[in-house]
């Protein structure tokens, strides 16, 4: 699922069978169901079925925000706006890189700890090397 922010509240349309889509069909699914949501355009089996939704607030340079988890579901990803902060490279030399806050709310009744670990730590070499998502 994705949040989707409307005049009355929030919505969360879904991504049906997302784990068989490539990048530009998540993308246009994405496109779609946000405009179908803004217009009052989704029909109910948009909003059924979702077992995982991503929240963002970066766009109002939001860092970092913990995300409720709605039942059924069965964790959310927050992910805060990307800013430019001063890190330590691989040779421990400061610089300045783009970075973001990414955090998981879990139902631990359906996932465990571990598990939320790895997605995350699956993430971070995701979007650190993008090539590999290809």
């Amino acid at each position: 699922g994705v949040a989707v922010a409307v005049e009355e509240g929030l919505l969360v349309p879904v991504i049906h069978q997302a784990d068989r889509l490539s990048l530009g069909e998540i993308a246009a699914r994405v496109n779609d169901l946000s405009a179908r949501a803004r217009s009052s355009r989704l029909q109910l089996v948009d909003l059924q079925g979702g077992t995982f939704t991503i929240s963002n607030l970066g766009m109002f340079a939001v860092d970092r925000f913990t995300a409720i988890v709605n039942p059924p579901q069965a964790a959310i990803l927050a992910v805060g706006r990307a800013a430019r902060r001063f890190i330590v490279n691989d040779k421990d030399e400061p610089q300045v890189a783009p970075v973001a806050t990414f955090t998981v709310s879990a139902d631990h009744r359906v996932v465990d700890g571990a598990q939320v670990g790895r997605f995350l730590s699956d993430l971070q070499a995701a979007l650190e090397r993008p090539g590999l998502l290809l």
